[in-house]
């Protein structure tokens, strides 16, 4: 086995009609280096790893160097032309190919993208989920609903992409414009006829999903983080307001249950519509649809959903947690405002589960006796308050904490992870998990000041090696207790230093299970 986890393949669709490289540039370029009659172009990529012969390659000025460096390498491989900015301009004309020169190349990558795929017009219904937690959640509740109306899907998530049933690892939450159209058009030449997007604020701020029209948005909620990428918490909200705008969507679906959801369905340019937890809101607030918790149990929630109208009906999320039965109520409403209709939904979900994969969502590991012990992707303070506090709600002895922060990532969150772990739980385990640049030993100690500043009494462990924490985290475990592993979730390595290597947390789970005597889940993915 290697010790480099494989990279997920960028995907293309089969048959890209081949479109004149004149007639491209003469919609995009304002300045054309070379002549472009004669060539034809069957894509387009900003990765020279990735290019394909007879592709066009896109090179953007990065943060430390131009991406026209690369052109000569993109050619070698069998570019037919290169786009990129004026700075770029001089290095890629000589390669000797066609240079097609554009005011920041990096925003005209998904309207070109749309050009060469073909994805600006005949598109699948589009749906697309944003906001800090729950977005792979909702997004996999949406495609399973669909997929057992029988309708063809697609999704984008940062769990998996799937097309028409084939099921592919991602690599980004949102892929680059280039790969997002690409997917898209795949997705359509297979007979998808809906797809779920996940959409995070870097992929509105960085173009990603430029070029694209949604039918449907959503949006889950806004906590604490990425605040490396954008300073405070306003400037992050202000990113994923772009979704709700007419250019990006043409209906909004809205979870009001905070302040922040709120802000967002009164700024919102499109029309929205509502829906709250009440069991979860911070105050008495008003809203389209309610989703009302009639029961928590180890093997999922059971809820009302109900509009002012008096429709409503009764079914449950195989997850434990509110959080998880106000995402499954936000789905459900998605699909309501795309247009399914309502007697369909409550058919298929009234009195049943809600059909739905959720890949490291709160994920039992564990069997029917003993101790419980859950995988799970949660890695922000607010996730960690939500996902414990379900822990806790259906267990009846003590709640055992294993987690870590991220390398490379927004470090002021660190302590408040600290915080919200030990408040949680009545055992907190700190380990590693993807330290990438960063020395580990700093990473636990951010997240251990905060815990110990929280509360200075509390039972905390340090273990560096996440293979000795679990086990060692295991071992804690009295029947009626429960485990939270939080961070691994569904990736299947851990990035140290630059390079990803295998990881499978379930797997080590399931082992340190298996060696301390207890039962494990009949089925573990």
């Amino acid at each position: 086995m290697s010790d480099i986890a494989p990279t997920p393949p960028v995907l293309r669709p089969e048959h890209v009609p081949s479109q004149p490289l004149a007639d491209l540039a003469g919609r995009f370029a304002h300045r054309v280096v070379g002549d472009p009659s004669g060539v034809s172009v069957g894509g387009i990529t900003l990765a020279t790893g990735d290019l394909r012969p007879g592709e066009v390659f896109v090179a953007i000025a990065g943060a430390h160097r131009h991406g026209a460096e690369f052109a000569p390498e993109a050619v070698a491989r069998g570019a037919v032309a290169i786009v990129t900015d004026e700075a770029g301009a001089a290095s890629a004309a000589a390669t000797g190919v066609p240079v097609l020169v554009v005011d920041d190349p990096r925003a005209r990558l998904g309207e070109l993208s749309a050009w060469v795929y073909g994805t600006d017009r005949d598109m699948p219904l589009l749906l697309a989920i944003t906001g800090t937690n729950g977005k792979t959640s909702v997004s996999h509740l949406v495609e399973g609903i669909l997929t057992a109306l029988g309708v063809v899907t697609g999704l984008s998530s940062t769990a998996e992409r799937h097309i028409a049933g084939h099921v592919i690892p991602s690599r980004l939450t949102t892929p680059e414009a280039s790969e997002m159209h690409a997917l898209l058009a795949l997705m359509r030449e297979r007979g998808v006829q809906a797809a779920m997007l996940e959409v995070s604020a870097q992929a509105l701020s960085r173009h990603r999903v430029d070029g694209l029209l949604f039918d449907v948005a959503g949006f889950t909620n806004l906590t604490h983080d990425h605040l490396d990428d954008y300073g405070d918490m306003a400037t992050y909200l202000e990113a994923k307001l772009d979704l709700f705008r007419p250019h990006r969507s043409r209906r909004a679906v809205v979870c009001v249950d905070s302040p922040e959801g709120r802000e967002v369905a009164r700024r919102a340019e499109v029309p929205v519509t509502t829906v709250l937890t009440p069991a979860l809101a911070d105050g008495p607030v008003e809203a389209d649809w309610t989703v009302t918790i009639i029961e928590e149990r180890q093997d999922g929630t059971r809820f009302r959903l109900s509009h002012r109208d008096g429709r409503e009906l009764v079914t449950t999320v195989p997850v434990i947690g509110g959080h998880m039965a106000s995402n499954a109520g936000l789905a459900i409403v998605m699909l309501v405002e795309a247009g399914y209709a309502w007697d369909a939904l409550r058919a298929l979900l009234s009195e049943a589960r809600v059909p739905a994969d959720l890949p490291g969502r709160i994920q039992r590991v564990s069997g029917d006796r003993g101790p419980a012990v859950y995988i799970d992707f949660a890695h922000s303070p607010d996730a960690f308050v939500k996902t414990l506090a379900a822990v806790r709600h259906v267990t009846p002895g003590r709640v055992v904490m294993l987690t870590a922060a991220n390398g490379d990532r927004d470090t002021t969150k660190r302590p408040e992870m600290g915080a919200a772990a030990v408040r949680g739980s009545d055992v907190l385990v700190v380990t590693d998990q993807h330290p990438r640049s960063e020395d580990p030993a700093e990473i636990r100690a951010a997240v251990i000041s905060g815990a110990r500043a929280a509360r200075p009494d509390a039972e905390i462990h340090e273990c560096s090696s996440p293979e000795e924490a679990i086990a060692f985290a295991v071992s804690l475990l009295r029947d009626g207790d429960a485990l939270l592993w939080a961070g691994p979730g569904h990736q299947r390595y851990r990035e140290i230093a630059g390079v990803k290597r295998p990881f499978d947390a379930p797997a080590l789970a399931v082992a340190a299970l298996e060696s301390a005597g207890w039962p494990v889940a009949d089925v573990v993915d």
